[in-house]
């Protein structure tokens, strides 16, 4: 009897002794598989994700930068990962906010945003940035004094809207007289670029002793800047030129003329250099525009958020360039 309860409390030890090398082996195992994977997101964090946000997919000007962005990022799929999002129209700007905030939950590693409002889209860029991603502004730059209020340093990487927009107007110059009738359809009164290619366009007009009977918001779209228009051509039927802050509105500047029966006695100035402004130049019915390298644009913003995220850089601004475009140049 002694010896068969001795027996069973020696087998019991042993099986006890069995359960607990498995349990150790199981612990060993488990722990290999977590630091695997710790090891696996480590990996993919090593490759930053940069969100490209941009504004209206319809204006041709927008469809190129995405085109650009999309190139760069296919010779340099090892580098980082690629999001692109745009707004269904240029003024959707609680669309954009939360396309944003959609980036800041996915826990992108940048933002490379082209903002449909100068004011609006700082305090969502600032939580962002307070959530560690990198910010930068590309296209229409932010509003200087809300940076500040919000204490925010965003690096604006773009060109000088009101340089560009002054070579267009001092070309516009060129084929006009001294008291002539001009009119400017502007972008969105919300949007630096837009305030900074009036200014532009005012600087050449008015320093060639032109008159400005009329400067309107078109609102960047081209449904919006054809009646504009067509009340210009009405209410002024010596009418000079129309000089619009972009390449939309310029093509319902010449929608105008053309249901005016006026084509080429009106010169019309754009700004972008999409293709269809480009045949319109090469027919005549456009004078002038101007390039800002859409399909670079977005990969000078990529290219120096994956800097900052490098070097840890502090952010400042970067200017690009901006070229006049006439029909002898194509």
């Amino acid at each position: 009897m002694i010896h068969d309860l001795r027996l069973m409390t020696c087998e019991s030890l042993q099986a006890e002794r069995r359960w607990r090398a498995y349990a150790a082996r199981m612990l060993v195992a488990v722990a290999t598989v977590g630091l695997v994977l710790a090891g696996g997101c480590q990996k993919a964090k090593d490759k930053p994700t940069v969100a490209l946000v941009m504004k209206s997919l319809a204006n041709e000007f927008f469809k190129t930068m995405e085109e650009g962005a999309k190139a760069h990022h296919e010779q340099h799929k090892d580098e980082y990962d690629l999001k692109v999002v745009g707004i269904k129209n240029e003024t959707d700007v609680t669309q954009q906010i939360e396309y944003v905030e959609h980036m800041i939950a996915q826990k992108v590693d940048a933002i490379v945003i082209a903002p449909a409002d100068s004011k609006s889209l700082v305090p969502v860029c600032k939580r962002a940035m307070d959530a560690g991603i990198i910010v930068v502004n590309i296209d229409n730059k932010f509003d200087a004094d809300v940076l500040k209020d919000k204490q925010a340093r965003i690096p604006f990487v773009g060109p000088d809207n009101r340089k560009g927009a002054r070579l267009a107007g001092v070309y516009l110059a060129t084929r006009l007289k001294a008291g002539d009738k001009v009119a400017i359809i502007e972008g969105a009164p919300n949007a630096y670029n837009g305030i900074q290619r009036k200014l532009g366009f005012e600087d050449a007009v008015l320093g060639s002793n032109l008159t400005i009977v009329s400067s309107q918001t078109g609102y960047w779209e081209t449904d919006k800047a054809q009646p504009i228009a067509s009340a210009l051509i009405n209410e002024h039927p010596d009418l000079k030129a129309i000089l619009c802050a972009n390449d939309s509105m310029a093509l319902g500047a010449v929608a105008a003329l053309k249901d005016a029966g006026k084509l080429g006695s009106i010169h019309v100035v754009g700004f972008d250099n999409i293709a269809a402004v480009q045949r319109l130049l090469k027919e005549k019915r456009v004078l002038c525009t101007v390039d800002q390298h859409a399909d670079k644009l977005a990969l000078f913003g990529i290219e120096y958020a994956l800097e900052m995220l490098k070097t840890k850089a502090q952010p400042a601004d970067k200017e690009t360039p901006v070229d006049l475009i006439t029909a002898e140049m194509l």
